[in-house]
């Protein structure tokens, strides 16, 4: 007589023989080895060659949608045009921002010529090396991915700002030297707490909220300058303190980068720049309109007899 047969014994060999489980068990097999086979192309490749992986996957799917190839060549060309332009906007951004870090060039010149700062101010070379500072850590990939067009045009400038103050600490008195000495101290431990602070207490998305409201702070603090100026033209009714070409270097390169922002769609990039675009349209406007009173003035006065 055999043995009675145990309730699990007979629920097991059911399942077995149940062609519903068996096809799912043959789908957890199938899809444990395309994981380990695409773990092995990542690993030695990249992700861009799990494509090799996942076109196996899709030849072996005989259901779903098939997208024509006209249609992905016209995705392919877009999105190439896109990337295109973004890169464009970038590039331009930084050059724009060139002619800007040059532009204290002769104001430096004349220093190193009477080897006296007189009275100039070093203040606004400091607050603009600690902003770069900043903006060149938030371009970088352990904070932001994709914007390293930020980290490259704000890491030039964080070096030009650094010659100007060790230019100006070396031609100023004692006691401008000893200040500034130590505000550019300041500058490099605020930079380091801030290094320290982002990748110690902050996860990726975090670090890069947090650095990305700095930064927007920061740019929104060195509007101070053009609404200085702004303010001076309209008191004096004179552009004698705003050259032509500093505004208009000045406003290609915010509406370059706010372009580059937009292209993006990243908000710590097109805000501050979208802003720094209007102040820039205001200072060209102001140009215009009292360039033309000036030399409207200038004209000589026709005497009646």
């Amino acid at each position: 007589m055999p043995f009675p047969l145990k309730y699990d014994q007979i629920s097991g060999a059911c399942k077995t023989q149940n062609p519903r489980f068996m096809s799912s068990k043959r789908a957890e097999r199938r899809e444990r080895e395309r994981e380990r086979e695409r773990s092995f192309y990542c690993f030695w490749f990249g992700d861009k060659n799990d494509t090799a992986v996942q076109g196996g996957e899709r030849r072996e799917k005989k259901e779903g949608s098939m997208i024509s190839s006209d249609f992905a060549a016209a995705s392919s060309s877009t999105s190439s045009f896109y990337g295109f332009c973004t890169y464009a906007a970038g590039i331009a951004g930084n050059v724009f921002a060139f002619v800007l870090f040059v532009s204290p060039m002769p104001t430096f010149k004349r220093i190193v010529r009477n080897k006296s700062t007189e009275q100039f101010s070093g203040l606004p070379y400091i607050y603009s090396l600690l902003n770069c500072l900043i903006c060149m850590w938030y371009g970088l990939p352990w904070v932001s991915y994709g914007v390293i067009l930020v980290a490259t045009v704000n890491s030039i400038g964080a070096a030009f700002q650094l010659a100007y103050v060790s230019l100006f600490i070396r031609f100023a008195d004692s006691s401008r030297r000893l200040r500034m000495s130590g505000l550019l101290i300041g500058v490099f431990s605020i930079f380091a707490l801030i290094i320290y602070a982002s990748l110690e207490l902050c996860d990726h998305p975090t670090r890069q909220i947090f650095v990305g409201y700095l930064s927007v702070a920061s740019l929104i603090s060195m509007f101070a300058s053009p609404l200085f100026i702004i303010n001076l033209v309209i008191r004096t009714r004179s552009v004698e303190f705003m050259p032509f070409y500093l505004s208009l270097a000045t406003f290609l390169m915010s509406v370059s980068f706010f372009a580059y922002g937009m292209l993006l769609h990243d908000f710590f990039i097109y805000i501050p720049n979208g802003i720094g675009t209007v102040l820039g349209v205001v200072q060209l406007l102001l140009y215009a309109y009292y360039s033309k009173s000036v030399e409207e003035s200038r004209l000589p006065l026709v005497a009646s007899h």
